[in-house]
């Protein structure tokens, strides 16, 4: 059973003040906790008596039998799932300069929707990309639909919020540096690399100027055929997907 102030305190992590604060994050619906739990250390388990009892040790320092009412009341979904958890936000201090000599990391300049943002991260745990760079002002990955977004994605993939332009001005001066432009060249005709970060931009300004200075190789993806009435741009959850398959696809 879960108190009222324990709602309360469940409620208020809908807020990033108090996320920051807390250091504290909620997941609901059976994938994304079946997802976390075992990987991200899990503080709650709110659920129903059907849930618990399918399944076997639950990995929380507390769990909680609840009745669908009670379950209302704490979500914050529209639409309750059978279980709610409550998971700390992981501590990771990885620069970009450590990993993106050896693979590839995304970098992200003003995501501002937190459903593109969790799309994001799911793609990125799709194709083998471990981390992910974002600007300070994109939207908070563990916010309730960017979380939601990530269908438990986020349990592979780490996510920093960083100054851009200083993490990638303190890179090598060989490290391959990305970025999705509309007057950019075929990235099917292009040589990609390995390794590397490819950045992806605002939904509807793109990249901003003191990020894009510092790409390197300025990519575009064509329409199909070249010169058909289309849409102005892609969405970029779908760009990214695009993005990431074909440098998957020229290193397999």
């Amino acid at each position: 059973m879960l108190s009222k102030n324990d709602i309360k305190n469940i409620k208020s992590l809908e807020k990033k003040k108090f996320r920051d604060e807390k250091q504290l994050f909620v997941a609901e619906g059976h994938k994304l906790t079946d997802e976390l739990m075992g990987i991200l250390d899990c503080v709650l388990i709110a659920a129903t008596k059907e849930w618990i009892g399918s399944h076997g040790y639950i990995a929380a320092e507390r769990v909680e039998t609840i009745t669908p009412d009670e379950l209302q009341r704490a979500s914050l979904l529209r639409s309750p799932q059978d279980v709610l958890a409550v998971f700390r936000i992981p501590d990771d201090n990885t620069t970009m300069l450590q990993v993106a000599s050896r693979n590839l990391v995304l970098a992200l300049d003003g995501i501002q929707d937190p459903g593109n943002l969790g799309t994001i991260v799911r793609i990125a745990d799709w194709f083998g990309i471990r981390d992910v760079f974002c600007s300070p002002d994109c939207a908070d990955i563990y916010g309730p639909k960017a979380i939601q977004s990530t269908m438990g994605a986020i349990a592979r993939v780490r996510l920093h919020y960083v100054d851009l332009p200083e993490a990638i001005s303190a890179l090598p001066s060989g490290t391959p540096v990305y970025g999705t432009f509309l007057d950019g060249e075929n990235i099917y005709k292009r040589s990609l690399n390995g390794n590397g970060v490819i950045i992806m931009g605002n939904e509807g300004n793109g990249i901003r100027p003191s990020v894009g200075s510092l790409v390197k190789e300025r990519l575009y993806i064509p329409c199909w055929p070249a010169d058909a009435a289309t849409s102005e741009s892609l969405n970029v959850a779908a760009a990214t997907a695009v993005i990431c398959a074909e440098f998957r696809r020229r290193n397999i």
